[in-house]
C-alpha cells in the first residue's frame, strides 16, 4: 500500500523514534510505500535545532533519527504531479490550509491515503468529501492482516 506521509508524522517520528510512529516508519517497508514531496527534506533540515531543542538531543543524534525515520520514505519531486491534482488540491485546502495542497495533489495523483496528525485538516477536507487519510489504527491493522 502507497501512504503520503506528512510533515508532522515525519517530525513527531525523529522526535521519538522508539513510538508507535517511528516503528511504523522504520520497520514497515515490506509493508507500506512510504511517499512524501520533495520539499519535506528542507522543511526537516530547517528545523533540525528546534527538534534539538525540543528533544535534548544532539544535531547528530537529530541528524541519526531523521536517517532512521526517512531512510524508507520516497520523496518525489512536485514536478512529477499533474497539473490536475494540483488544481484540485488548491481548491480544496484553500480555506483550510494551504500549506498542505502537496499532500492532497499527491494523494490524487498517485490514488493513495494520506497519514497525518493534522486534525484541523483531517476535518476541514472531511467536510469537504476528502476523506483519503488513513489513522496510525488502520496501518497497524493493514501491517497484521497482510
Amino acid at each position: 500500500m502507497i501512504v503520503i506521509v506528512d510533515a508532522n508524522i515525519v517530525f513527531s517520528g525523529i522526535l521519538n523514534s522508539n513510538g508507535k510512529i517511528g516503528d511504523l516508519l522504520i520497520n514497515s517497508a515490506n509493508s507500506f510505500v512510504f511517499i512524501a514531496p520533495e520539499f519535506l527534506r528542507t522543511e526537516i533540515y530547517k528545523y533540525h535545532s528546534k527538534i534539538s531543542k525540543l528533544s535534548g538531543m544532539t544535531l547528530e543524534e537529530v541528524r541519526e533519527a531523521e536517517f532512521q525515520i526517512c531512510k524508507d520514505i520516497k520523496f518525489i519531486s512536485e514536478e512529477q504531479i499533474k497539473q490536475s491534482a494540483w488544481l484540485l488540491a488548491e481548491k480544496l485546502v484553500s480555506d483550510v490550509d494551504p500549506k498542505d495542497a502537496p499532500y492532497i495533489a499527491y494523494s490524487k495523483h498517485f490514488n493513495c491515503k494520506i497519514w497525518s496528525g493534522d486534525k484541523k485538516l483531517v476535518s476541514g477536507l472531511a467536510k469537504k468529501g476528502f476523506t483519503e487519510f488513513i489513522s496510525i489504527e488502520d496501518l497497524y491493522k493493514w501491517k497484521a492482516a497482510h
